[in-house]
């Protein structure tokens, strides 16, 4: 694999400085899944970015919710503009020091970053902490029923004191519901699109029939780890045939038609 890296960092260090789609970005070199692909292909699932290149609109308001090194987030900045905002919510310690990290270096002003985790009630939770020397799937943390790690902020969306949002995005690894709970008054209020993580497949009913009582229509939204049109130029793919899987949903008063993604519905 070809050195990407730049070389202001020791390369025996965890984090790496590499340029990316987005900007230059700080990931660590141990990160099976994202830091692995903005190594090798200075992407991460571009398929999420072309979609959400046609949903944010200047202007906008934006809530990420498990932002992790700020991938999406850099985008987010540059579609939203001088005139939108970005509020990110990371609750890994060292993930939320790259995630900020980032923010400095690609001088994204219109950015909010929290080092919390969101659900349903507010308080306090445990992230589990896991080495940032060893190898692992950063991203892939649940909070969960965890019984141990450490103590993080647990907020809730409807306290945020917000006075718009346009787009949320949440990746929670277990908590969609939980953190769509928080937020009902907002979004019952303000109506905005959401991208959800597909979620755990033993909650998937009760999110479905939240969803369906808000009265909002889904969406599968499935993005390759690999693309050949990486910023790379790179073809080896390393990820095989893995996808992530997402729900748009959209209000249904809106009336859009969403062609190229099947509608989202649960076997009876």
């Amino acid at each position: 694999m070809t050195d990407r890296t730049f070389p202001f960092l020791p390369s025996e260090r965890f984090n790496q400085l590499v340029p990316t789609r987005n900007g230059p970005m700080l990931v660590n070199r141990h990160d099976q899944v994202v830091g692995a692909s903005l190594l090798k292909y200075g992407d991460y699932v571009p398929g999420k970015g072309e979609l959400f290149r046609q949903l944010v609109f200047q202007g906008a308001v934006v809530v990420e919710v498990g932002a992790n090194i700020g991938t999406h987030t850099l985008l987010f900045a540059t579609l939203v503009g001088d005139r939108g905002i970005v509020v990110a919510y990371e609750p890994q310690r060292l993930v939320y020091q790259a995630l900020c990290a980032n923010l400095a270096i690609n001088s994204c002003a219109n950015v909010y970053a929290f080092h919390a985790a969101v659900g349903a009630t507010s308080g306090d939770v445990l992230v589990p902490f896991l080495k940032p020397n060893e190898p692992a799937n950063f991203a892939a943390v649940s909070l969960y029923g965890v019984k141990g790690g450490e103590a993080v902020p647990l907020k809730r969306l409807d306290d945020s004191g917000l006075p718009a949002v346009h787009f949320l995005k949440i990746d929670v690894e277990g908590m969609e519901r939980d953190v769509l709970l928080g937020g009902e008054a907002l979004i019952a209020k303000h109506r905005p699109v959401l991208y959800v993580n597909g979620g755990r497949e033993d909650q998937a009913r009760a999110l479905f029939d939240l969803m369906a009582s808000w009265k909002y229509k889904l969406y599968w939204h499935d993005a390759s780890l690999f693309h050949p049109d990486n910023v790379a130029g790179d073809r080896e793919n390393i990820f095989g045939g893995l996808i992530t899987r997402s729900l748009l949903c959209l209000p249904e008063e809106r009336g859009v038609v969403v062609e190229g993604m099947p509608e989202a519905v649960l076997p009876p």
